[in-house]
């Protein structure tokens, strides 16, 4: 018996106040709540990033590039709502380095837009356009937006990378100064910025690739063009080699 009033009285014992209390909900903020929309909206759709270059006919308006891209991206987007356009245009005396991100189907019309023009003119602005890299599924946006700037005095190396470095380390260290050049933009440029202005080449020379190596890679043959790219992409993936057909046909039993 005395046994039994024992468990009666420790099972008598009130629960401790830690199970009383409240259960802790975790508290967000305004700010919080804007992000998490933010990133929602930005994952509708696999996003992609593009590194173009290209060069510029002689005597073009430097502004009138910026315009081009602009009509591109408000026609491609009443077709694909949503995919916003984010990236980074420098425009150089006599080339230009073009880093996009969006859905695959927008940067591929993108490209369609530039055949478009260059097939119906003889001496579209944008020339000898090389597709240097495209990074598929990738995490989140380097840019917020699309910036443009000129970049009036050309960049370069005093020693010349094209001539004492191989094409594989010459890319290496383009992607590299691109990818650095990026995380300097997101971390010091606010969204809603109207433009990066003109003078990078004085606040960030050492993040610009120098104009030498965008040439460099327009001659390159290693790269594809847009209709070498865009001939690749759309050519079926299941191709009939003549080894497979016969004469006459296999019957089955």
């Amino acid at each position: 018996m005395s046994s039994m009033a024992h468990v009666r009285k420790i099972s008598q014992k009130p629960p401790p106040i830690e199970s009383l209390a409240a259960p802790q909900v975790p508290r967000g903020n305004y700010l919080h709540l804007q992000e998490e929309k933010q990133r929602l909206q930005m994952k509708k759709f696999l996003l992609n990033r593009m590194f173009l270059v290209a060069n510029i006919q002689e005597n073009t308006d430097k502004k009138g590039i910026a315009e081009y891209y602009e009509q591109v991206f408000h026609s491609i987007m009443r077709r694909h709502l949503g995919e916003a356009v984010t990236g980074l245009l420098l425009i150089y005396p006599t080339s230009m380095l073009h880093m996009l991100e969006s859905s695959s189907g927008t940067l591929y019309q993108i490209l369609q837009e530039h055949l478009g023009h260059q097939d119906e003119e003889t001496e579209f602005m944008i020339q000898e356009m090389k597709i240097i890299a495209i990074s598929h599924n990738i995490p989140s946006r380097l840019f917020m937006q699309w910036h443009v700037s000129l970049i009036k005095v050309p960049v370069m190396y005093l020693n010349d990378m094209t001539q004492s470095e191989s094409l594989g380390e010459v890319v290496t260290e383009f992607l590299r100064q691109t990818h650095q050049l990026g995380l300097y933009l997101f971390k010091t440029i606010k969204v809603g910025t109207k433009g990066l202005g003109d003078n990078l080449h004085q606040v960030i020379p050492d993040l610009l690739p120098p104009e030498q190596i965008l040439k460099y890679l327009c001659k390159s043959n290693e790269f594809m063009s847009p209709a070498e790219f865009m001939d690749m992409y759309n050519k079926p993936i299941h191709v009939t080699s003549d080894s497979e057909v016969v004469w006459p046909a296999p019957s089955y039993f």
